[in-house]
């Protein structure tokens, strides 16, 4: 067996980049930048004002000052004079500031009569006007990669970006084996479960960014796995759930070897998780998980997300982990790493108490894998563990 960090090296040594592609702007939430961009005009393009109120000279701001209002900007519609001494333009939020003005005095400060103001008492020093180019300026660049996230798309509109350089989405193919699976909302055999791990995972990959795609369920034969292979050509990434341990059943390993599978490394010191398979197959990443549900999730998040991250351009990093103190004493742990099954409770971790791999329940109502070290000693609640977020 090797360890986890043996195994996340093996498989990144497997990954490489997607290609580029652009996409509309629109279709861009959620992806990867792959190339940085260009705003192609500033924001805001011209000084506006940033308030309803009366644009004017700041040098004859003074208590109880008269000016002529001599026209109106809006927004979308500037005044085309230059303001001179002693005149005032009515102006609204968003509006370009006149030619002449460099304040702008807010309504509430102003008393006036047809085309005459009169300032009040207390005018502030700010003077409501937005600069040009006060948020970004005309070649002002966003940097790749990165995950566009709402905020980023609404920046890169602003910026008159268009069409987007994304990393192309990775596509997975899932393959779920076995003679006991059927599909949900099928009838069950008395001798058979639902099929919860390929549903689950192809969620989690989703979210991740992937084109999750569904494989029809292999059976425990050769020829229904060579189909499902068959079915699966093309894709970035094949996994397997189940059938990849040494049983009399289970076929994953020899089927794959026999279409030419080259396997980087077979079993990894974890729990759960242990008969985890990984290699090349054809063109594409071959990862082979266990078939117990918790353990194919649980591998998901340790193996599988950080591989997409890397496909995706940004990075090869383990998944991200932080410090936590623990809310109960603990026994000393085993010789594998162990993913425990846990709730982070105002601020401090607590295990569950179930962690056998076949309870999803368990992980349904956790929101952290509390990392246990092979052979850590015991520990005493306060001790600082290391968690991952779910």
């Amino acid at each position: 067996m090797i360890t986890v960090e043996q195994a996340l090296a093996e498989l990144f040594a497997l990954v490489t980049p997607m290609q580029i592609e652009e996409i509309p702007l629109r279709a861009a939430s959620g992806r990867v930048l792959a190339r940085d961009v260009v705003a192609q005009r500033s924001q805001p393009p011209f000084a506006a004002s940033s308030m309803d109120g009366y644009a004017l000279r700041r040098a004859e701001v003074e208590p109880d000052a008269m000016f002529k209002v001599v026209g109106e900007a809006a927004a979308g519609h500037r005044y085309n004079g230059t303001l001179r001494a002693g005149q005032a333009v009515r102006i609204f939020t968003g509006a370009p500031v006149p030619d002449g003005a460099d304040f702008v005095v807010i309504q509430e400060d102003v008393t006036r009569r047809g085309d005459l103001i009169t300032l009040g008492h207390r005018i502030g020093e700010k003077d409501n006007i937005r600069p040009a180019g006060g948020d970004f300026t005309t070649g002002q660049t966003v940097s790749a990669p990165l995950r566009l996230r709402p905020a980023d798309i609404a920046l890169l509109a602003a910026m008159n970006v268009p069409i987007v350089p994304v990393f192309r989405k990775p596509v997975v193919a899932i393959i779920a084996t076995g003679d006991e699976l059927v599909q949900p909302g099928e009838m069950p055999g008395p001798d058979q479960i639902i099929a919860s791990n390929t549903y689950g995972l192809a969620a989690q990959l989703d979210a991740l960014g992937a084109d999750a795609r569904l494989m029809p369920i292999a059976r425990d034969t050769t020829a229904s796995l060579l189909r499902a292979f068959e079915l699966a050509q093309g894709a970035d990434m094949i996994i397997t759930i189940g059938g990849a341990s040494v049983g009399d059943h289970d076929l994953v390993a020899p089927v794959a070897a026999q279409l030419g599978m080259s396997q980087s490394f077979y079993k990894v010191a974890m729990r759960p998780g242990k008969p985890l398979m990984a290699g090349k197959l054809g063109g594409s990443i071959m990862v082979g998980l266990p078939g117990n549900p918790v353990s194919a999730l649980v591998c998901g998040v340790v193996f599988v997300a950080p591989m997409l991250r890397a496909m995706l351009g940004l990075g090869q990093a383990a998944a991200p982990r932080r410090s936590v103190p623990l809310a109960v004493d603990m026994p000393a742990n085993g010789p594998r790493e162990h993913y425990m099954r846990a709730s982070l409770v105002q601020g401090r971790v607590i295990p569950a108490t179930q962690q056998d791999s076949s309870l999803l329940t368990v992980l349904a109502g956790a929101n952290a894998l509390l990392v246990r070290a092979a052979d850590e000693p015991a520990l005493n609640a306060g001790s600082m563990v290391e968690v991952i977020d779910l």
